[in-house]
């Protein structure tokens, strides 16, 4: 019979399981995720970084551009031209530098898109969460997803060779390309992300403050428009700015659709030209590299990454904001 010694006099290392292993494993896997989110963070500084560094090379061409007979042109003027100028011609022998010609363009069209996605998209939110069945829930929602998958550059040429002919019918003859025609489809493309991003945010809402209107007398509709879309608005505010920040930045369709002419203002029945579709003609090769010209690429893509960071930081603020916690 052997003896059994006291617990006080076993060594503490027998009851500590060696964990180097496991910690190995832990520190390589920290050191993987580690990397893969430095890169997506090097990256963004990149793309930042080159923007700055060639519309800082822009802005100081620009001066010796618009100087004419003699005179000189500050920083500040060309800046002030660069925003407010009432053309823009970089590409033809007589160069102006206003900007505000796409802006408006890219703004009528984001605008005019947003009108044709919202009323569809909320109405669809709003039908998916609040009247249909489960069943039906589990099909629709689904098959209105898949025109999120569709490729813009399909999108694309639905706006050019059926919508355009089709609105055609109703413009002057002598008009060809048109805004309209890739508002609506633009509008179409973005109509399902506004659906199913503000249905998540109304399906969240819980069922004990529809309880609570039903108690009170409420019909459905009530119940629907003053309690459950109020306590969902800052997740469809949320799809509503992410759409618009979707829609600033889509090429193929106002490329293809909405021409290419630097028009001023806000007339959706002539061919105009947006931000990304300047960004897709100089990038064919119609600018020489290192030209003031080939600069207004970087130029004009600084202006429309400052736009939509405008929109992720009020989108940002809004949700803090306006956001509500239910137990």
């Amino acid at each position: 019979m052997t003896a059994e010694l006291p617990i006080n006099d076993i060594a503490p290392d027998v009851w500590r399981p060696n964990r180097s292993r496991s910690q190995a494993i832990q520190l390589f896997v920290k050191i993987i995720c580690g990397s893969f989110a430095a890169i997506s963070i090097f990256t963004t500084i990149g793309i930042i970084g080159t923007l700055i560094f060639e519309a800082i090379s822009f802005f100081g061409d620009l001066p010796a551009e618009l100087s004419k007979d003699g005179e000189s042109v500050s920083y500040v003027q060309g800046f002030i031209h660069f925003l407010t100028a009432g053309r823009w011609t970089p590409l033809f022998a007589s160069k102006q530098f206003g900007i505000f010609v796409l802006i408006s363009a890219t703004l009528m069209i984001t605008f005019i898109s947003i009108l044709v996605a919202l009323p569809l998209g909320l109405l669809a939110a709003i039908c998916l969460s609040e009247y249909a069945s489960p069943k039906v829930r589990r099909i629709l929602k689904p098959v209105l997803e898949i025109l999120a998958g569709v490729p813009t550059v399909v999108y694309g040429y639905f706006a050019l060779l059926t919508v355009t002919p089709f609105l055609q019918l109703f413009l002057p003859p002598e008009e060809g390309f048109n805004a309209l025609s890739a508002c609506i489809v633009l509008g179409i493309m973005i109509t399902p992300m506004i659906a199913s991003l503000s249905e998540d945010a109304i399906y969240s809402v819980p069922q004990s403050l529809r309880d609570g209107s039903y108690a009170l007398g409420a019909t459905k509709r009530e119940t629907v428009w003053s309690v459950v879309l109020p306590a969902a608005l800052s997740g469809i505010v949320s799809s509503l700015i992410l759409a618009t920040s979707r829609a600033i930045g889509e090429t193929m369709i106002v490329t293809l659709a909405a021409g290419a002419n630097p028009t001023l203002g806000f007339n959706p029945f002539v061919p105009v030209m947006t931000m990304t579709a300047y960004i897709v003609q100089v990038t064919k090769g119609d600018a020489p590299h290192g030209t003031i010209a080939y600069e207004t690429l970087y130029a004009v893509g600084m202006m429309l990454f400052l736009i939509t960071l405008a929109l992720n930081v009020f989108s940002f603020w809004f949700v803090r904001r306006f956001r509500q916690k239910y137990d």
